[in-house]
């Protein structure tokens, strides 16, 4: 049985370095593509909430080649064990 999206999404920054919005979806999309949460504003809330848990921090920045503003973000050690400890593979 599939993860809930939002439990994908959490367990995927314990296995990258950082990631923006767009990588998520990116990453998620060939098993998740059909949810309807898979877009830009529900994960950018998903990230957010979960940075306002303790389970994520903003890592760097960068502007996109149309302009817009990327904030990636990162599992820290801490976010990661709880992650992995609640989220089985």
């Amino acid at each position: 049985m599939k993860k809930p999206l939002n439990y994908a999404i959490l367990k995927y920054f314990t296995k990258v370095e950082d990631a923006c919005v767009e990588d998520v979806i990116e990453a998620l999309k060939g098993e998740y593509g059909n949810f309807k949460a898979l877009n830009k504003k529900d994960v950018l809330s998903a990230l957010m909430t979960a940075e306002a848990n303790g389970l994520l921090e903003e890592s760097r920045f960068e502007m996109s080649e149309s302009g817009e503003l990327l904030i990636y973000y990162r599992a820290h050690e801490e976010g990661a064990a709880t992650i992995n400890k609640y989220i089985k593979d």
